[in-house]
């Protein structure tokens, strides 16, 4: 897909992946419209933006209600005068040990990471199917490719978009609209602030533009995924398809430390 004059809206637009998207969308010529639940993050972010194009807009909604869902599609569609490409990219985490996370907030993690991109997909899908060129994109993680302790809820929502991105793909195939899944490994953005986690535990930190630029290319490609984290992230994969007794053990060997370092991750 060239991106050049198409209408792309992004959720969780106003920081670290979703914004670094939108500059790359932006220079790339499309029309994007970004979302958030924070009015004035959302502010500062499209003051931003506008300094490279004006063909970018807000939408000020929580996409975990229905309300806000319904107001984030029409709010874009209004404002660029359609949709081409949905990035469902906003989400949110806590983790420490499952018995240790009040119920509120795995619910929580489970509105806005799996059913929030499910329902706001279907909503979108008229506009989509109307534009004849157009690709859903579901950006999930790591963990649902390597399950990691302390994140079983993130994990299993995550695992559970890109496995709807996979089925809708194929629901969707020879309709005019791709579905591209991502999963980004460790990256710096604000949603990373309270994870303590350094490389040796797993948690590498590259770049949101690094990602950003990632995405796009998939976006031009038609690619079916874009898997970050180089060759020792596919090793790893590799190794918990083969082997995951392995994989088992080398977290059991840093589990103490990796519990400190994220039990007070927490971005909801």
């Amino acid at each position: 897909m060239n991106v050049a004059g198409k209408r792309v809206l992004i959720t969780g637009g106003s920081s670290g992946i979703g914004l670094a998207l939108a500059r790359a969308c932006l220079a790339k010529g499309a029309k994007v419209v970004i979302t958030g639940r924070r009015p004035e993050a959302l502010s500062a972010a499209l003051q931003e933006l506008r300094q490279a194009s004006p063909s970018i807009w807000s939408v000020a909604a929580d996409v975990a209600t229905p309300e806000g869902r319904a107001t984030t599609i029409h709010g874009a569609i209004d404002a660029s005068g359609g949709l081409d490409v949905l990035i469902n990219n906003a989400g949110g985490v806590r983790a420490g040990r499952l018995e240790n996370i009040p119920e509120a907030e795995l619910q929580a993690m489970i509105d806005v990471d799996l059913l929030a991109p499910i329902l706001l997909t279907r909503a979108a899908l008229p506009a989509l199917r109307a534009s004849g060129d157009a690709m859903i994109v579901n950006v999930t993680s790591g963990a649902a490719l390597i399950g990691t302790p302390f994140y079983a809820t993130y994990a299993a929502t995550k695992a559970g978009l890109a496995r709807f991105g996979e089925a809708l793909r194929r629901e969707l195939k020879g309709e005019g609209i791709h579905v591209l899944t991502v999963y980004p490994g460790g990256t710096d953005t604000p949603m990373m602030k309270s994870n303590r986690a350094g490389p040796e535990l797993g948690f590498a930190r590259e770049p949101a533009s690094a990602v950003a630029d990632a995405i796009l290319d998939g976006i031009e490609t038609d690619a079916f995924e874009v898997i970050r984290g180089g060759e020792a992230r596919a090793q790893m994969i590799a190794l918990n398809r083969d082997n995951p007794a392995a994989v088992d053990d080398r977290f059991l060997g840093m589990k103490s430390a990796l519990e400190e370092a994220v039990k007070d991750h927490s971005a909801l």
